[in-house]
């Protein structure tokens, strides 16, 4: 008979590729992980991981027992949730994997009503400009700014939200007024390093006309702080533009983008309850948060 733990370190090694990877994930020594590999595999009587200098794959046997084990680990949840948690309450860890510049001004403040209206609840966010494996568990659920057109995966739009081209007050009060595109000339803009633009959705640059930028960063934050310390012009989201006093919108009608928030999860966690009721509530607060941000953004 198969032991369940040893199916969650078969989980582990899968999603993380390694021994070590694992290990950290499952706070075991990389040789437990693989004594622990090794006894399911001769439990099963079969090889499950081919190892490479690249890391540890699934053979076909591996493959064939990996969404066997995501089931039983999906059962498991299900079932502490049931006899662990408070009638109504969601409880146990959320990783959410975001773009930074919404996990900077949009789920620190998600989160803590969340986390308010669930006290058993912990939330992890992980900031990266780039896409998450959900594949490989690096996230429970992902926020992306397009939506995957391949993978087994569930993709429900969040919200849409609305960018700008602004600039600080300081910035204006020494630089000739912008009274349209045409004005543009001669401006420092400031946006994404271009060969490190990970979705197509976040080049604004054509948007302006400017065809190159004079300070870059591949971080939404950092471009923020680079408004702020008067270097520039910059399209930034909206949302954001209440958390830096002195911003102002410029050419609000010729320079208008409007993008939208996907949230993606494993095709698998369907059958999650409590990750359904989870994407649900993360769903609801998220779009009230950008209304509620984008109203102060339009105050003059």
């Amino acid at each position: 008979m198969t032991d369940w733990d040893d199916l969650r370190v078969f989980l582990a090694v899968a999603r993380a590729e390694s021994l070590s990877g694992a290990g950290r994930v499952l706070k075991l020594d990389a040789a437990t992980v693989g004594r622990r590999i090794a006894r399911l595999e001769e439990a099963l009587s079969a090889k499950l991981f081919d190892k490479s200098p690249q890391g540890y794959t699934l053979t076909d046997a591996g493959a064939r027992l990996s969404p066997h084990a995501e089931r039983a680990e999906l059962a498991l949840a299900g079932a502490a949730e049931e006899l662990g948690g408070v009638a109504g309450q969601l409880t146990g860890q959320l990783r959410i994997g975001a773009p930074d510049g919404c996990a900077n001004y949009l789920l620190p403040q998600v989160c803590a009503q969340l986390c308010d209206a669930h006290p058993g609840l912990e939330i992890q966010v992980v900031a990266l400009p780039r896409v998450f494996n959900l594949s490989k568990r690096e996230a429970d659920m992902a926020i992306t700014v397009s939506p995957p057109n391949a993978g087994r995966l569930t993709v429900q739009k969040l919200s849409d939200y609305q960018l700008h081209l602004v600039g600080s007050a300081d910035y204006l009060a020494c630089h000739p007024k912008i009274l349209s595109r045409a004005d543009l000339r001669g401006h420092r803009m400031i946006g994404y390093i271009p060969d490190m633009i990970f979705d197509k959705e976040l080049d604004y640059l054509a948007e302006t006309g400017a065809e190159t930028v004079g300070l870059a960063s591949n971080s939404v934050s950092v471009q923020m702080q680079m408004v702020r310390a008067g270097a520039g012009l910059a399209i930034v989201h909206d949302f954001a533009i209440p958390f830096v006093p002195g911003l102002r919108r410029l050419l609000i009608r010729e320079i208008a983008l409007s993008r939208a928030f996907w949230l993606i999860r494993h095709a698998d966690d369907r059958r999650s309850e409590r990750l359904t009721r989870l994407a649900e509530t993360l769903a609801l607060a998220f779009r009230r948060e950008i209304t509620r941000l984008e109203a102060l953004a339009a105050l003059p």
